[in-house]
This record gives C-alpha cells, sequence and structure tokens, in this order.
C-alpha cells in the first residue's frame, strides 16, 4: 500500500471517528433538550442520532487503532527488526547505538531507501563520513527513481559542508518531488550556505506554497521576512514575520540538535542562523507588546 493510501486510511478513519462523536453530541443536545420540555415524551430522532454517532465513533476508532498497530507491524517487516528501536534511538541522538541495528536490518535483507537514509546519518554523526558518503551513494544506486535517496545524499554532503554537493542532490529530488515543501526548504537551506542568496530565495517561496512542518517554517519564513524587509516589501514583510513566530515551536528539534553537531562546520553555521531566528523572534515580541 502506498504512503498515500495509509495516510488516507488513517485519517480517514480519525476524521469518521470525530463526525461520529459530534453526532453524538448533537444528538444527546437535542434529547435533553427535548427531555426538559417533554418528560414523558418516548425516544425521538435525536436519541437514535445520538446512538448511531456514538457507535460510528466507536468503530471508527477500533479500525484506526488496528490501521495503525498493523502498518506499524508491516513497517517493522518491510524495514527490519531493528528500524523501529534505531529511528527512536536516532531521535533522542544516540546514533552509535542505532547503527548495529540499521546494519542488521541491511543483513536480514531489508536494504531500503528509509534504512539507508537513517544508516548515513548515524555514521556521519559519529564521524565516518567515509561510510557514510558509501551508505549514501548506495541508496542512490539502488533506489534512483526514490527521491529519498537523494535527500539521504544531501544528508551526507550536508553534514560535511559540502554544501553545492547538497543542493545539486536536492534538486534532483524536488525534481522527482516538486510539491513536497520540506525538499525544497532543505534545498534552500543549503543554498544559503553555499552562498547562493537568490537560488535560496526561489526555494524558500516554492516551498511557502504549501504547509510544511513547523520546524522548517520557521526557518523558511525567517529568510523570507529578512529578503522582503530588505527589498522594501514591508506587506510581505510583515506576514512572513507572523508565519514565523506561528511557528516558533519549530526552533526546538533544531536547537536539540546542535549538541550532536558540536565541532562541525555545518553544526556552526546553523548554531548561528538559530541565533539569529531567536534574536528576530525577540524583536518581534517586543514590537508586539511596545
Amino acid at each position: 500500500m502506498s504512503v498515500r493510501g495509509r495516510s488516507f486510511i488513517l485519517f480517514g478513519t480519525l476524521a469518521l471517528a470525530f463526525v461520529g462523536l459530534a453526532l453524538f453530541a448533537s444528538g444527546l443536545a437535542v434529547e435533553l433538550f427535548a427531555g426538559w420540555s417533554a418528560p414523558e415524551r418516548p425516544a425521538s430522532p435525536g436519541a437514535l442520532a445520538a446512538l448511531a454517532g456514538l457507535c460510528l465513533a466507536a468503530l471508527m476508532f477500533a479500525i484506526w487503532f488496528t490501521s495503525v498497530g498493523w502498518l506499524l507491524a508491516r513497517q517493522s517487516r518491510e524495514q527490519g527488526s531493528g528500524y523501529g528501536d534505531a529511528y527512536r534511538l536516532i531521535e533522542s541522538f544516540r546514533f552509535r547505538e542505532a547503527i548495529p541495528l540499521l546494519e542488521r536490518s541491511i543483513k536480514e535483507g531489508k536494504e531500503t531507501a528509509e534504512v539507508l537514509m537513517l544508516l548515513t546519518s548515524a555514521y556521519a554523526y559519529t564521524g565516518q563520513l567515509g561510510k557514510a558518503q558509501a551508505t549514501a551513494d548506495r541508496a542512490v544506486q539502488l533506489f534512483p527513481q526514490d527521491p529519498g535517496s537523494y535527500i539521504t545524499l544531501a544528508n551526507g554532503y550536508r553534514l560535511q559542508a559540502m554544501y553545492d554537493e547538497a543542493a545539486r542532490a536536492l534538486t534532483q529530488a524536488a525534481a522527482l518531488e516538486p510539491d513536497q515543501p520540506v525538499i525544497w526548504a532543505e534545498l534552500g537551506f543549503v543554498q544559503r550556505f553555499a552562498g547562493d542568496t537568490r537560488g535560496a530565495l526561489e526555494s524558500f517561496k516554492r516551498a511557502a506554497q504549501h504547509p510544511m512542518p513547523a520546524m522548517h517554517a520557521v526557518r523558511v519564513y525567517y529568510h523570507l521576512a529578512q529578503a522582503y524587509q530588505q527589498a522594501g516589501d514591508a506587506a510581505e514583510a510583515a506576514q512572513a514575520a507572523a508565519r514565523m513566530m506561528s511557528a516558533r515551536e519549530g526552533l526546538i528539534p533544531w536547537r536539540s540538535s546542535l549538541a550532536a553537531l558540536e565541532g562541525t562546520a555545518y553544526g556552526q553555521a546553523l548554531r548561528y542562523e538559530i541565533q539569529a531566528i531567536e534574536q528576530a523572534l525577540t524583536q518581534a515580541d517586543a514590537a508586539n507588546l511596545g
């Protein structure tokens, strides 16, 4: 089943569950109101609607939890027995512990683009740059039509501060999946580090055409606000700044990653950028209070 199909099942059943709850609440409210005005009246359509809504919600929640369990089990089979644990370790920046689990998945024959992406990051964050590069190259060799392979390659280049190469890899990923804002955002980030300010601005504008996670939105809209301000476009600058502020919680994962990047050129560049964004947020808060 495709990622889109899985998302449809999860979000569709969850949405129907909430529809059922809403139906239950509205039916119950109607029944209570009617009961107060006519306490002896038999069961009304409101009561039946409330009961139907409750049944629908219960059924959809049961399907949703079953689907989540099935998808997690299926992912473990697809990615290998160590993938889930390795993913959680990498989320907590325990890269050295994740490496043997991911290597085990590959030995089990689960050499997928996702496994290779995590392994590339784990190698790179632990200073094993040669292995990281070889793993990223293998991802592209095995999955040349998967944009994730080029993201993997770009991650390896980026951690080595090879920003031009990372930008070329992300450009290929964007060509394969042009409506993915995270790819455009990541492309803009490395283009900035490579000194391609104009290219970065165009990438940020492409990213801003779609909703994106807060951790990418806060950086994208910061750079857009700066660019619009320099161009003298006050209205666009203000709008971008407002969106940056609404996504401010997106700075948390970037701050958390700085310790793992300590001592690298990329980590230093990212630290300066995060500090600049924090200063911009402080200034915007002060202006609002004033």
